[in-house]
């Protein structure tokens, strides 16, 4: 009854994609959630992709991962962000119904053959030498298997912080994970602390909207799943308010009290989402700062108060929140916190999420030091597939940085990792015109196909559409007329419009591919390079890259140093 071949520890978006994975490719797998009610929560905001989040959703679909088309019978309001610039930054990005969101997912695990959910908090991580053995909860209870997927998001070692008072918490409401945490220091990982935090959400009876500007969806929707046909639910708008400077001063005359500036928390916090008293101080020159006010879901006056994370003490969020034009009487439900917690600096990763230092134990998620609820999934979902390809002896499944935005995700983190929670940009692609929200299914369905996650008859209609875009753009350049449907042609227009561009990427993506494929020996002894840094050695050392290519983006290596381990390898090699 407790032999399982793979244990996912952690429920939260990256666990949920793990648990499917593995059972989906015929595993039998165990999901550990430390509560059964918290499955696949939005613990922030209520919305799923955006800027670059919303390409990594789109290939999670094409994989066969599950969070695009939960989003999509969800969703309350589609909108494709940055329409006025070129394809390659075009971005989808859904409001949810955040109960629905999370019930539904639940849902699907619950329904998934080769799954089994339970609610135990892991204690311990259990080894037979230097490979995994299996897992102890604190009720004492052992569960055994041959690989882990550790997806515990924020809570090792959560401590949360509102004003001067601080208690331990994974989120708001529950318990955090102290005891695992131990048991990872105990295998050798270094760990270190993150911090991110959340605003507030008040009561949309309590809104003066007459002073708020709208914000519809689009008209014509663009889904995130390629599956979906339809939108699901009602559609509801968003509303656009904005600090100003009683805002500002409220903030100001009570910086003595924000943790985030009386030494109080002490990690690092994300740099693109920064929190509302942050913004105050780095940028004094900004009269106002954009808040959006985002509806929780169908069946709740919650509103989600975005642009105003914060963790100053309840009398100043009361404050400040009510000195915004239309919020003048809101009726604060949740107050806004800051979280601290453990993570694992993802350096000490290989290229497949699997840890170099215990065998079959894989990361994915936050724990990784990332931020989003995309860039954990698509975690989730590729160390699902690789340890199940690890446990049946085949090759990793890595994806290079020109198929993907999830292959730029996972080598920035295990190549040059990180010291504040990581997000994804376009600009951290290097071949963004490839990696586009509309050609996705393009790029990866095959790989989805070949694990079993895309069924026949829906890859059969991927094979004709992928066709259909080739005679399409033989037709308009031959000058043929003949009638496609508009997602054709539009998609066939993006290929001819670019295709001088297109072709440059290619001949670059070449280029990268030779580095790619000249691999470093595992058992490589960077110390017996003469004339080699020692700076150099001990990042090639802390890091293995697997390939030159890899070694060469590793942050501080310089052409010299990659230079001198060509010439070592070669002579090696003669």
């Amino acid at each position: 009854m407790n032999k399982y071949d793979i244990i996912v520890i952690g429920a939260g978006h990256a666990g949920c994609e793990a648990a499917l994975a593995c059972a989906r490719m015929g595993r039998r797998a165990l999901l550990l959630t430390m509560n059964l009610d918290s499955i696949a929560q939005m613990s922030c905001n209520p919305a799923i992709g955006g800027l670059a989040k919303g390409q990594i959703v789109r290939e999670i679909d094409a994989l066969g991962g599950e969070m695009a088309k939960v989003t999509d019978k969800t969703a309350i309001q589609f909108r494709m962000l940055n329409t006025k610039k070129g394809q390659a930054v075009w971005a989808p990005r859904a409001q949810c119904d955040r109960k629905l969101y999370q019930f539904t997912m639940k849902n699907i695990l619950e329904n998934q053959p080769n799954l089994d959910i339970i609610q135990q908090e892991v204690s311990k991580i259990l080894t037979d030498g230097n490979r995994i053995d299996g897992i102890l909860t604190t009720t004492g209870a052992k569960f055994e298997c041959k690989a882990i997927i550790g997806a515990t998001g924020t809570f090792l070692n959560g401590v949360i912080h509102i004003g001067e008072s601080t208690y331990p918490a994974g989120r708001a409401g529950e318990s955090p994970s102290c005891a695992l945490s131990n048991s990872l220091q105990e295998f050798g990982f270094e760990i270190k602390r993150l911090k991110t935090g959340t605003p507030p959400r008040i009561n949309k009876n309590s809104v003066d909207f007459s002073n708020l500007q709208a914000q519809h969806g689009d008209e014509k929707p663009a889904f995130f799943s390629y599956s979906t046909e339809e939108a699901a639910l009602p559609q509801l708008p968003c509303y656009i308010a904005y600090t100003n400077q009683k805002t500002r001063m409220v903030l100001r005359n009570n910086l003595h009290r924000a943790p985030l500036y009386t030494g109080q928390i002490k990690a690092v916090g994300p740099r693109y989402c920064p929190s509302v008293e942050t913004k105050i101080v780095k940028f004094p020159e900004k009269e106002r700062h954009q808040i959006f006010l985002e509806p929780e879901g169908l069946n709740t006056y919650e509103m989600y108060l975005n642009g105003l994370s914060t963790s100053m003490p309840q009398d100043v969020q009361v404050e400040m929140v009510r000195s915004i034009d239309g919020l003048e009487r809101a009726q604060i439900t949740r107050f806004g916190y800051a979280i601290e917690y453990d993570f694992v600096p993802p350096t000490q990763l290989k290229p497949t999420l699997e840890t170099k230092a215990v065998e079959n134990l894989y990361l994915a998620g936050q724990i990784n030091g990332t931020s989003g609820y995309e860039e954990a999934a698509a975690q989730g979902l590729m160390a699902g597939i690789n340890a199940v390809l690890k446990l049946d002896g085949k090759e990793g499944f890595i994806l290079g940085r020109h198929e993907a935005y999830i292959g730029v995700l996972i080598d920035d983190l295990v190549t040059k990792g990180t010291d504040e929670p990581y997000r994804m940009f376009t600009s951290r692609a290097e071949y963004r015109l490839l990696l586009r929200q509309d050609n996705a299914d393009m790029r990866l369905t095959d790989y989805g196909h070949k694990f079993g996650f895309i069924p026949e008859e829906l890859y059969s209609k991927f094979l004709c559409k992928k066709d259909k875009i080739a005679e399409a753009i033989s037709a308009i350049k031959t000058g043929e007329e003949r009638a496609y449907p508009n997602e054709i042609n539009e998609l066939a227009g993006i290929e001819i419009k670019y295709e001088g561009y297109i072709k440059r990427e290619l001949a670059r993506v070449e280029k990268f591919k030779k580095l790619e494929k000249l691999t470093i020996p595992s058992n490589m002894k960077y110390d017996y390079i003469k004339g080699m840094r020692i700076e150099a050695k001990e990042k090639f050392s802390k890091i293995l890259p697997q390939s030159i290519g890899q070694a060469s983006r590793i942050s501080g290596i310089s052409p010299c140093d990659i230079s001198m381990l060509l010439v070592y390898i070669q002579h090696k090699n003669r």
